[in-house]
């Protein structure tokens, strides 16, 4: 069958014409070391730096972050609680315990240990034996949990993350060889720890942590540098290098960032430091669209009215640079054509922001009012218009596989 074409119209905006729009700032000239990098601005979403954002890397210890977002969703659903105890297999002990000679909260073999000071080794030492403890607990193998590790990754918005087991540790046995992640997922991953598990995204940035009169000191080397870093972990991978991802929050603002490939370990903290200072320097918050404010309009088939105006559920603003040549554009993206009757509120297409070819951020845009069914003779006339566009325009639709 044919696909309906995808129908996108556009407001490319000038001098003098929608003034909150006009001339501002795209990103000054900027590089990182890293070899994936992907940063974005906490209450816009505006995307403010893009490296290969994309290409798949290994999660590495970065992996734990999942676990912790898992074993935080359980919490959440009343699955566990905070006082629920798992015991300390031998398989916990020899792979991420004192034997395994990694990072480890030290957990006795045979012992049992409480998930809310198990969530603490993961988040302050990135402790492998609590990452099996809580993975054998709660899904009774590693590969059981990390299939729901992947699951949980989806619903959250990571589309290609998969994870081999819950430590990041390599895996000969796994075809992914401990799994594979983008930038961009960590950071999708990061926002969720933040925005949707607070509590324990907190121990994140915890300095340390004393469990069994042993006492650790957080791993993540931004944290001292008392820059406003509150979280979250750090990776490395054979022939991969260093990886973090890290948030920050200074003078009411909020970046994620995620970076992968950098050659040192005091690369690593440099870099991301460099790379959150500039963030955090030179941009500043621009709102294009007020709240309530209708951005478009979207053709309605077969409808009493033959357009309904498309707008955000919250007031539209971006993170711009402060000093800018380009200009900014917005596009809308929606299926054509939207066919009667039609609910307020619906979402019926996306916004698309962008500073010069760079996008900025999307999100998705809604009805402003209900279109009813109109009358036959409108259904008619309205129907030989979809199909004199329709033959006008087959040339743009996919050609069907033949079979």
């Amino acid at each position: 069958m044919l696909r309906r074409l995808i129908f996108a119209f556009f407001f490319l905006v000038g001098v003098g014409c929608l003034p909150a729009m006009a001339q501002q700032a795209a990103s000054p000239a900027f590089d990182t070391k890293a070899t994936q990098a992907f940063m974005v601005e906490a209450s816009t979403g505006t995307i403010l730096l893009a490296k290969n954002a994309d290409q798949q890397i290994s999660p590495a210890s970065l992996a734990k972050l999942m676990t912790l977002d898992v074993i935080s969703d359980a919490i959440k659903r009343g699955e566990i609680s905070l006082d629920t105890e798992y015991p300390v297999s031998e398989n916990a002990w020899r792979t991420g315990g004192a034997p395994s000679r990694t990072s480890t909260m030290f957990a006795a073999l045979k012992s049992r240990v409480r998930v809310g000071d198990l969530i603490q080794g993961i988040a302050v030492q990135q402790a492998n034996d609590s990452c099996i403890i809580l993975a054998e607990g709660i899904s009774i193998s590693e590969k059981e949990f990390a299939r729901r590790m992947t699951a949980r990754a989806r619903e959250i918005g990571m589309p290609r993350a998969v994870f081999s087991n819950s430590t990041g540790l390599p895996d000969a046995d796994d075809p992914n060889g401990g799994g594979k992640i983008s930038v961009r997922e960590l950071v999708t991953l990061a926002q969720d720890l933040q925005q949707n598990h607070a509590d324990f995204y907190r121990y994140l940035g915890q300095p340390d942590f004393t469990w069994n009169k042993i006492f650790q000191r957080n791993r993540n080397p931004l944290l001292p540098l008392n820059i406003g870093v509150d979280g979250l972990g750090l990776g490395f991978a054979d022939g991969e290098g260093y990886s973090i991802v890290a948030s920050i929050q200074r003078d009411g603002k909020r970046l994620f960032l995620a970076l992968g490939g950098l050659k040192t370990d005091k690369e690593r903290t440099e870099e991301s430091r460099r790379v959150l200072e500039w963030g955090l320097s030179n941009f500043k918050s621009q709102r294009i669209f007020a709240d309530g404010e209708v951005i478009g309009n979207a053709s309605v088939y077969g409808g009493a009215q033959s357009t309904v105006g498309l707008l955000a559920k919250m007031p539209v603003d971006v993170y711009v640079a402060n000093d800018n040549p380009d200009r900014l554009s917005a596009r809308i993206v929606y299926h054509w054509p939207l066919t009667a009757p039609v609910t307020a509120g619906y979402e019926a297409g996306t916004l698309r922001v962008f500073s010069g070819a760079r996008l900025l951020r999307e999100l998705p845009l809604y009805t402003k009012d209900p279109v009813a069914q109109g009358t036959l003779g409108r259904r008619a006339l309205d129907a030989l218009v979809e199909l004199t566009e329709t033959l006008l325009f087959s040339w743009l639709w996919d050609t069907p596989t033949p079979t």
